[in-house]
């Protein structure tokens, strides 16, 4: 019994050796009948009850030989015919044909505004903080003394949870100032980019969704003048060195005194007569000295600690450097808007 058992490996082998296989399709079949869940070699194995106990070492050598060669084989002609196929492929291709010139892709004008951004802040120190965007009632609002009833929050509507009054889409990256200024000690100075939301009806001019860029700033004896001169280095950089800027006074719940900084745009066109209201100075920020109530809540010592805040919308500032005049352009991905922009580095 045992002799006829060591024939049937060998028998087998021959075949596996001699299977002709010039096709993908030939290939398949071998594939199914010596490797498939039914193969051809799985009740070889189940014979090794009948083989002495002398010869089943050698059994099991032989029996797994042959499923080696089967496996092998099919590598082999499998790597052969997918090289041959490439090798076929290859020589329809007209080498004379003109190259195709694609699309290359380019940076969007929001990702690019951003960069641009950071870059400026961190030539001076600012450091780089990100955070969650689902944020709770407390880092968005009350930390940044907005509480519940406080008027401010009818201006910063925005989406909650379903089934939750404590959970949001954060309306601005100040919940990034409250988070950074809850977990390390002054001096702290961070800028926090980042996608916000807020119940607004979408136009030309506002989206539900976009982009800011908020600064924090937080050590012993920091002035309103040190927050001039930093938001003055930054127009300068961003938009030229002959830029002037303006300070108004303005409301925000956070800072206290707190001001709308605008920058000297000019009148040379119609253009700038539009978009300034015929005054030349365009709105591009608002800023502040961060009010000591927000500094309480944090853990911050009013006393010792003092700071100031800034905050502007980067598809603002995307629009004024690339003079687009609809926000819905931005977030609309049409092929045809952003190929403008394969040239801005």
């Amino acid at each position: 019994m045992s002799d006829n058992v060591f024939n049937k490996i060998d028998v087998m082998m021959a075949e596996i050796q001699s299977y002709s296989l010039d096709n993908a399709e030939q290939l398949e079949a071998f594939r199914i009948q010596y490797l498939g869940s039914k193969n051809a070699i799985k009740p070889i194995f189940g014979e090794i009850r009948n083989v002495p106990n002398e010869q089943k070492k050698e059994f099991g050598q032989k029996v797994n030989e042959l499923k080696q060669a089967a496996e092998g084989r099919f590598n082999t002609i499998q790597t052969l015919l997918k090289n041959q196929s490439q090798n076929e492929a290859a020589s329809d291709i007209d080498l004379t044909a003109p190259a195709y010139s694609g699309f290359g892709g380019a940076r969007h004008p929001i990702a690019t505004t951003m960069g641009k951004i950071i870059d400026i802040f961190e030539r001076i120190g600012f450091v780089v903080a990100e955070e969650r965007e689902i944020e709770d009632d407390w880092h968005n609002f009350t930390a940044m003394n907005t509480p519940e009833d406080h008027p401010a929050r009818d201006m910063q509507d925005t989406f909650y949870l379903k089934d939750s009054v404590t959970r949001l889409l954060r309306t601005h990256t100040s919940s990034v100032q409250s988070r950074m200024m809850t977990s390390n000690k002054p001096p702290i100075r961070i800028i926090a980019p980042g996608r916000v939301y807020r119940n607004e009806t979408i136009s030309a001019r506002s989206h539900c969704q976009f982009h800011q860029v908020e600064g924090l700033y937080i050590d012993e004896k920091v002035s309103f003048a040190d927050m001039k001169q930093t938001l003055l280095y930054f127009t300068r950089e961003m938009y030229g060195a002959d830029k002037e800027i303006r300070l108004r006074p303005s409301y925000f719940p956070f800072t206290e005194p707190s001001a709308e900084m605008d920058v000297y745009w000019g009148l040379e066109s119609e253009t700038d007569h539009k978009i300034t209201k015929g005054t030349g100075y365009l709105e591009i920020l608002g800023c502040g000295m961060v009010d000591p109530n927000v500094l309480i809540s944090c853990g911050i010592d009013p006393e010792k600690y003092s700071g100031f805040a800034f905050g502007m919308g980067i598809e603002r500032q995307a629009m004024l450097l690339y003079n687009i005049g609809d926000i819905r352009l931005l977030f609309e991905n049409d092929i045809r808007f952003l190929k403008q922009f394969e040239s801005v580095v």
